[in-house]
């Protein structure tokens, strides 16, 4: 995905979905890392800016 601005609060598609079933997240931080939230199970994941933009699909919301 090519760089996109993102948003605290936007629910994002993923490429590879979460072990719950669910492939949506939403961001609850941005920085040098991004730190992401599972819609279906609340989990919390944080992962580089560099790779979050590697593993986005789409902004849904």
């Amino acid at each position: 995905m090519e760089n996109k601005e993102f948003a605290l609060g936007n629910i994002v598609e993923m490429k590879k979905g979460h072990p719950c079933g669910a492939n949506e997240w939403e961001i609850i931080r941005l920085g040098a890392d991004i730190k992401i939230k599972c819609v279906n199970c609340g989990r919390v994941v944080m992962i580089s800016r560099i790779d979050f933009n590697k593993k986005v699909k789409k902004i849904l919301k």
